[in-house]
């Protein structure tokens, strides 16, 4: 892995953050990409190589040919894509802020696909690439309450299937990941933390995440891993 260069959307925490530091210690050159510069600059500083940071927000448009840029400019190529950003937004319907939910959306969903087709297309152009998305236990199957971010990570899930269908006789690797519940900021605004609401004692945290990530990244040329389901002991889905 030594000398290859990943890009990793939503980095300043959690999950993202645990893959990058995994990333560079396995030698990875980054490009890392935020809305703050103060938490890009505080990881930076914890990693053993090299990185760029592209500071900014992921539905603007023109920010996924950013980080493709910024790749190419500082290290002269890119080898995978850590299609990581995303947010949670659930309720009940009385409850709920629909703006909020629209917005989730667009970070989740319209984002990630422009991500993704971005990457894929440099990818293609050189038949070499590995596109990582980041989905979850939820885009297969539904909770009450949470049915808009479900919904926004089954459409990860067909995205993926259907890339991993049309580049199945290339050399471009497309892997979709699909996490349990994993303890991270995503849930710091709940009255009631999941894990309290679902009876899982011991959540996934997001090493658990990195090192399957390094796992799926690790494999031969030969062979893929297009989903990989992980859960804490206590998740029933």
């Amino acid at each position: 892995m030594e000398h290859k260069v990943a890009v990793v959307t939503g980095a300043t925490g959690g999950i993202g953050a645990s893959i990058s530091q995994a990333l560079s210690q396995a030698g990875y050159r980054l490009v890392l990409t935020g809305r703050s510069e103060r938490k890009l600059a505080e990881l930076a500083s914890r990693l053993t190589g090299e990185s760029a940071l592209v500071v900014g927000d992921l539905r603007e448009s023109g920010m996924p040919a950013r980080l493709l840029a910024a790749a190419l400019a500082r290290f002269g190529r890119c080898d995978v894509c850590l299609n990581n950003a995303g947010t949670i937004e659930a309720g009940r319907i009385e409850e709920i802020d629909i703006e909020r939910v629209c917005d989730m959306a667009r970070l989740n969903v319209e984002a990630t696909f422009r991500v993704a087709y971005t990457f894929l297309k440099h990818f293609s152009r050189h038949d070499a690439g590995h596109l990582v998305n980041m989905s979850s236990v939820l885009g297969k199957k539904v909770r009450a309450t949470a049915g808009a971010y479900a919904g926004t990570k089954f459409a990860i899930e067909a995205l993926s299937e259907a890339l991993r269908m049309e580049l199945s006789h290339s050399n471009l690797r497309i892997s979709n990941i699909q996490p349990g519940l994993v303890l991270s900021g995503l849930h710091d605004r709940w009255d009631v933390h999941p894990s309290e609401a679902m009876g899982i004692a011991t959540p996934l945290v997001p090493e658990d995440i990195a090192r399957m990530v390094l796992l799926v990244l690790a494999q031969p040329d030969h062979v893929r891993i297009p989903q990989l389901m992980i859960l804490p002991k206590d998740h029933e889905i």
